[in-house]
């Protein structure tokens, strides 16, 4: 495993940092090897450059596999990503990759995306476990979003 796996790995499992973040150097091999290594689950989702919402929450029910309930809108990618009962694991980690034409297109969808996806972090806090949430795109759309620091 990487140095930046190894240091990953000692970041995710803690769930009071969890949060929103755009990927370091779009280093997804080292997330990958850090998910893995702590057990976590691996949930990713690639937006293929669609700026439209509806699309994009459909696009997460059939890439995030979720349940047959699933009614691709903000609410049920909430309830979905909170009872994550039928993929248990000791944390998580959601990739999304392909969400700068939404970020340049529809910066409203964007942010409320993001606040579903905090509250669905927050949710998991509680619980005191980790849900994290990482964005691979142009780290210029993402001045809003912290890059994980792992120094």
């Amino acid at each position: 495993m990487s140095a930046m796996s190894q240091k990953l790995q000692k970041l995710l499992v803690r769930p009071e940092m969890a949060g929103i973040y755009h990927l370091p150097h779009s280093d997804c091999k080292a997330l990958k090897q850090a998910v893995h290594a702590a057990h976590f689950g691996w949930l990713q989702a690639d937006f293929g450059e669609s700026k439209d919402i509806t699309a994009i929450l459909q696009k997460l029910g059939k890439e995030l596999h979720l349940p047959d309930w699933y009614g691709a809108n903000y609410d049920a990618l909430s309830d979905c990503l909170s009872d994550l009962s039928w993929n248990t694991a000791p944390g998580y980690v959601l990739l999304i990759s392909g969400a700068d034409e939404l970020h340049a297109h529809d910066e409203t969808a964007f942010d409320t995306l993001n606040d579903v996806l905090t509250a669905v972090i927050e949710n998991w806090q509680q619980e005191k476990v980790p849900f994290w949430v990482f964005y691979d795109m142009r780290p210029n759309g993402l001045a809003s979003l912290p890059t994980v620091a792992l120094s």
